[in-house]
């Protein structure tokens, strides 16, 4: 591989961890701005003008605290749950297109970490190893409590994974790709999915609540029943892994979110952006439309959560089950239909 393009692959991967490291690290102040807000409060406001300070001195806590260990036989797992989780939802990243590309020395850095034409099926493979650091974490605590809310992440993480890749389907017969950079690509202007499948949408907004354990589906940790579900026993940066990584999760997802239904980058007249004020300039107003989509999504998920009571849960696995699951079929079943009526219709040259 060619120098250059290492260096070029090195530095977005650099980036698009920090990034991802400080959404998640805001995205907990932000949320409870949030909650302030919708409950009529001030929320932090100590740390710093208008509390921005909040995330660092929350993570200065949390790698001060005293590391707890529980009695468990299983002390090796008890440290990889963490990692894992913490791992998973990193490496999502690597193939989500961050911007179309920059010209920069001479030639053209794509702003994605990795082009693969599968990437959608690398996002689900890692989102099913994701379900191992909760499941292991909880575990090896060697707690009932930690169990239980580890054997409700893993079942309703399996649940609702399935309902998740059915609500792709239909977007793939219609794109065609896997790609997540071709996607985007076929979204330039307003041309974006939503408007073409709006249940595969809406079908995959609740399974991403569902796989980030955000309520109303946060039955993997509800503190009313579980006290802190499977992260119990955790303490200082081994807790705060699983904290990060949920807000990682819910950045990626957000962000997955605008690339397949609402054009990524892509905005209107950015053609004409890219012929008039150069590529550079384009893309980065690319990236800046990209981040307020992602921004309106954390905000939406913030928003349900201080709104919407948890569910049952028999009530998590009903809607998985037998509402989401069918209706994905039966989306695919209505876009199979639609695609083969335009095939014979081009055929027959009407």
């Amino acid at each position: 591989m060619d120098s250059t393009l290492i260096i070029d692959k090195s530095v977005i991967i650099l980036v698009v961890f920090a990034v991802t490291m400080l959404m998640a690290m805001y995205s907990t102040w932000a949320e409870r701005k949030v909650a302030a807000w919708l409950q009529d409060r001030i929320g932090p406001n100590r740390a710093g003008p208008l509390g921005l300070f909040q995330p660092l001195a929350d993570g200065l806590k949390l790698f001060s605290k005293e590391e707890f260990e529980p009695n468990t036989p299983n002390r090796f797992l008890f440290f990889v749950g963490p990692a894992i989780a913490m791992s998973t939802a990193l490496m999502t990243s690597a193939v989500i297109p961050w911007g179309d590309k920059f010209h920069l020395f001479g030639r053209d850095i794509i702003l994605q970490a990795t082009d693969i034409n599968v990437a959608l099926l690398y996002i689900f493979a890692i989102l099913s190893v994701g379900v191992y650091g909760i499941m292991i974490g909880g575990w090896a605590s060697n707690n009932k409590f930690s169990l239980m809310g580890a054997v409700r992440a893993a079942s309703q993480m399996v649940s609702y994974e399935i309902a998740m890749g059915l609500s792709v389907i239909a977007l793939l017969m219609m794109t065609g790709t896997l790609s997540l950079r071709e996607i985007s690509l076929q979204q330039s202007g307003m041309n974006w999915n939503v408007f073409y499948q709006p249940l595969s949408f809406l079908i995959f907004l609740i399974c991403a609540f569902a796989e980030t354990n955000r309520t109303p589906f946060d039955l993997a940790e509800c503190e009313s029943e579980l006290i802190g579900g499977y992260h119990t026993e955790y303490s200082s940066m081994k807790m705060g892994f699983y904290l990060f990584a949920e807000y990682a999760n819910m950045f990626i997802s957000s962000t997955i979110l605008a690339v397949l239904f609402f054009g990524g980058y892509n905005y209107p007249g950015m053609a004409w952006a890219v012929e008039n004020w150069g590529v550079n300039l384009a893309n980065v107003i690319g990236i800046v439309v990209l981040f307020i989509k992602i921004c309106g999504f954390i905000f939406f998920y913030m928003w349900v959560r201080w709104t919407i009571p948890r569910f049952r849960y028999d009530q998590l696995m009903h809607l998985g089950w037998r509402i989401l699951i069918p209706l994905s079929i039966a989306n695919i079943i209505v876009t199979g239909i639609v695609i083969l009526r335009h095939d014979i219709a081009v055929y027959l040259g009407m």
